[in-house]
């Protein structure tokens, strides 16, 4: 569907999910091949990748949106225990040359694909200065990006470095 979209005279954009646990990689593609921009919905996992919600600790509200979506089970009891084992697992990546876990987030969609746009969400002045200031470091180093593809149990893409 995204293909026979993307070939329409008037395409310009195509939203997916996209984030450091997952991109539809034939999605990005398109987008590359057509010259569109991928409009990259839940760049911090519903603000998992933001590094405040943990097991049995901080979580979500019991009647917040996040916590009942059949699109994401970051926040589910039985699986958010293995989202932030990844977490965990990429954090120094993410977190590299002093960026936050949010910046970082933001920079693994930017080294994506010099395509992507991520749209991240906010609650506080605070969340948005974070957001912003990931522009202050660009996209995450090639060397970042297959650690985490590694580290996640993917093969490691080469990256679309921004300039």
């Amino acid at each position: 569907m995204a293909r026979a979209f993307a070939a329409g005279p008037h395409c310009a954009a195509i939203q997916q999910q996209l984030n450091v646990f997952g991109t539809n990689e034939e999605t990005l593609r398109i987008c590359e091949e057509h010259g569109l921009a991928s409009i990259s919905r839940s760049p911090l996992a519903m603000g998992l990748l933001s590094g405040k919600y943990a097991p049995g600790g901080h979580m979500p509200p019991a009647d917040d949106v996040r916590r009942d979506t059949p699109h994401w089970d970051y926040f589910d009891d039985e699986a958010m225990p293995g989202w932030t084992e990844k977490l965990d697992a990429i954090r120094a990546a993410l977190t590299e040359d002093g960026r936050s876990l949010t910046q970082g987030a933001l920079a693994w969609v930017w080294a994506k694909s010099a395509v992507t746009i991520p749209i991240p969400g906010f609650r506080t002045v605070a969340q948005v200065e974070e957001n912003i200031g990931a522009m202050n470091f660009g996209p995450l180093s090639t060397e970042a990006m297959t650690y985490i593809d590694r580290a996640l149990g993917r093969e490691p893409a080469v990256a679309a470095q921004r300039a």
